[in-house]
Parts: structure tokens; sequence; C-alpha cells
């Protein structure tokens, strides 16, 4: 059996479940998810900027209402119960977890702890991230030990 870490920060849609299910083909695929909530008013203004970039001005004026630190813990939870659900439904194993400080160490450690094949990072575009190599899957890279693929979601949960 192939294992995958798949490192998501939002619900999984549908269209993302038949996307990661599908990748190996026939190979049977078990997923270990983290999920980390929402960040604090740095991320705010990044996930603006990313949402001015993509030409969504009433995202970026909506930032503020988005729950974040403990508020963000629930729907967290409840995020990462749905992707689970979905990702079992697809006739795959999974199981995962919530990250809540320093996600690159918990996925690192995660990699050792199950002898991931390959990390999947699966977000939205972070333009101004991914400008400076600073998103998951670039630091991941030079931390995790094996491949790391980025996909971006295919629509808003």
């Amino acid at each position: 059996m192939f294992t995958s870490v798949l490192m998501i920060e939002k619900a999984l849609t549908s269209a993302d479940v038949e996307f990661v299910t599908t990748l190996h083909g026939d190979e049977q695929v078990a997923f270990h998810v983290l999920l980390q909530p929402r960040g604090d008013q740095a991320d705010r203004l990044l996930r603006a900027i990313d949402d001015i970039a993509l030409g969504e001005l009433d995202e970026a004026a909506r930032e503020r209402e988005t729950p974040e630190g403990d508020a963000a813990k629930g729907p967290a939870e409840q995020a990462l119960d749905v992707s689970l659900t979905a990702l079992r439904a697809a006739g795959s194993a999974a199981e995962g977890r919530m990250v809540e400080d320093h996600p690159l160490d918990a996925l690192r450690k995660l990699v050792e702890e199950v002898g991931a094949d390959e990390v999947i990072v699966l977000t939205d575009p972070h333009y101004v991230e991914e400008f400076f190599h600073r998103d998951w899957a670039s630091r991941a890279r030079h931390k995790v030990g094996v491949p790391v693929l980025k996909l971006f979601s295919h629509s808003k949960a």
C-alpha cells in the first residue's frame, strides 16, 4: 500500500478527494491527513493580498470575519472529520490530526512515523508565500526526505 501524508488547510471538496485518490491509478493509498487551523493577523494580511491578486476583492474585505486561533479549532475539527469521511468513502484508508504549532515539524515527524512515500500539500493559492518560497510545499521539500507534490484546491469548501 502507498502511504501519503496529505497536508490541508480546509475541508476537502469532492473534486479534491477524487483528484488525490486517483493520483496513483488503481494502487491502494493510505492517507495521513494534517490540517492546521487558521493563523494569526499576519496570515490574515497574506490571505487578503492573495484574494486581491485573484481579483476577489469581496473575499479580501471579509478576511476579518474568518475565525482564527481558538475560535478556528471547532471549524477545523469539523473540516478534518469531513475530509477523513470523504477519503474513506472513496475507498482509501484515512486518519488525521490537527496541527497547531510548527506545521512543518509536525509534517516531518509524521512522515518518519508512518514511513510515508510522499507528501501532498493541497491548498488554495498563496501567491505571496509561493513567490518567496515560504509556502508549505517549498519549505517541506527541504525537511521531509520524500517527494512533495503541491496541488491547488479545486474549489472553495
